[in-house]
């Protein structure tokens, strides 16, 4: 057995199956006795899933036999070999992944992987996982003194400012901890008490530190991002766009 610190790495990998067999038995000895760890943990688990859950039939969708690369390729085979067979062939093998990147992205957009454009499409996953959710949307209720206010500090790095947004009409029901491709972030979730909820994303940002508001649009859920300080924000939600931004505005206002 080592003696090095469990950090926030080894909580990601073992999420992720992805320590040996001595650092993860290590590591959940120690979630048996942090109980802060082990809800993020939790946490992260339930992201995960909720994320292989959404996208996992794109991904299992078999490619239609006439985009097979050998089909094409047979099909577009001449009869007599010449000089230009090379670059034919090479023309068909492009012809093909064309063909084959358009079937595997059908109904489908491949999410960006960097700056606010990400964070939106983080946002929007986590809106998608959590806000139908009627037992246990949220990790930490708002309700519960001070713990909100510390796990946001947690896991963004730093003081923390939770927006209130009671004058859109709209309550703070709690928040948790998402796991995200760049790190931890911080999901809080608001309720207008008539069925209609919101979400707000905050992470760190390594691109687009500083970024101006942006529109983002994922299916029926709407969205507004922006980055400040190095701390990037998205606000996503089933409602209209205008209304959002609005609200979006006001909550910028007070971070």
């Amino acid at each position: 057995m080592t003696n090095r610190p469990i950090n926030e790495d080894d909580l990601q990998a073992f999420v992720d199956g992805a320590l040996d067999a001595e650092r993860h038995q290590e590591v959940a000895a120690f979630l048996g006795t942090n109980k802060d760890a082990a809800k993020r943990v939790s946490a992260y688990q339930q992201g995960s899933t909720a994320l292989r859950s959404a996208l996992g039939p794109i991904a299992a969708e078999p490619i239609p036999s006439r985009l097979n690369l050998a089909n094409i390729i047979e099909k577009q085979r001449p009869a007599k070999r010449s000089r230009v067979a090379p670059m034919a062939a090479a023309a068909v093998i492009l012809l093909a992944i064309g063909a084959s990147g358009g079937w595997l992205l059908k109904g489908y957009i491949m999410p960006p992987t960097e700056g606010v454009a990400a964070l939106a499409q983080e946002a929007s996953a986590s809106y998608s996982a959590f806000a139908a959710d009627r037992l246990r949307p949220v990790e930490v209720r708002a309700d519960g003194g001070d713990d909100l206010k510390n796990l946001a500090s947690a896991t963004i790095g730093g003081p923390a400012i939770i927006p209130d947004l009671s004058k859109a009409g709209y309550r703070l029901m709690g928040g948790r901890v998402v796991p995200t491709p760049h790190g931890s972030g911080l999901m809080l979730m608001y309720d207008d008490d008539k069925g209609n909820r919101l979400v707000m994303l905050t992470r760190r940002m390594q691109i687009d530190q500083d970024k101006p508001m942006v529109a983002s649009d994922q299916h029926d859920i709407r969205g507004w991002s922006w980055a400040s300080n190095g701390l990037g924000y998205s606000l996503v939600g089933a409602i209209g766009s205008k209304y959002l931004h609005t609200i979006a505005d006001e909550m910028r206002s007070q971070i």
